[in-house]
């Protein structure tokens, strides 16, 4: 049986992948605050969309090999409903979308959180992982808790929270690729 470390370092650019996505997100997201509500839903929904498949893609290769293959399934689950439903219902409110962003930000963050905490690596692998969940919860609970904000001010968070999501996994993707060969 190969090993969780031998796995993720095959795997490394599937999670730089989704790192990449996330910043090219976030960028989009400041470099036009001004988006209508119509145009951020479809942005925010392929996201959700691509990162979700990536994730179940990645969870049933590897679904033989890991423990806890099941976390990232379920991430990628509620990554393709979220962003199915922002494509449904795309005339859907500035609020109701904060919402679907909050909502699926504390998922994801949960999920990071339970991956960092899975045993896949050292401790010093695990803190980007660790810290994109973090930031994933505290967004989420930031859009909830101030819903009333302006659409440019969310627009701008999102994006700066994106970028920085991206950057972790990034790192996190690199810390597998460079990690030493498991025996």
């Amino acid at each position: 049986m190969l090993t969780n470390q031998y796995l993720m370092q095959r795997n490394w650019w599937v999670l730089a992948l989704r790192g990449l996505i996330a910043v090219i997100f976030g960028v989009a997201a400041l470099a036009w605050p001004g988006l209508t509500i119509l145009v951020l839903v479809a942005i925010f929904g392929a996201y959700a969309l691509v990162d979700g498949i990536i994730a179940i893609i990645v969870s049933l290769q590897e679904r033989n090999s890991l423990r806890r293959w099941w976390v990232l399934l379920l991430e990628g689950i509620v990554g393709i409903l979220i962003g199915i439903a922002t494509f449904v219902w795309p005339g859907i409110t500035a609020i109701v979308l904060l919402t679907l962003i909050a909502v699926w930000a504390i998922i994801t963050g949960i999920f990071e959180i339970v991956e960092a905490f899975s045993g896949h690596g050292t401790p010093g692998q695990e803190w980007a992982i660790g810290i994109a969940g973090i930031l994933s919860i505290a967004l989420g609970i930031l859009l909830l808790a101030r819903p009333g904000v302006g659409l440019l001010t969310i627009a701008l968070f999102i994006g700066i929270y994106a970028i920085i999501f991206g950057i972790m996994l990034i790192i996190r993707a690199f810390q597998f690729r460079s990690a030493r060969p498991a025996l």
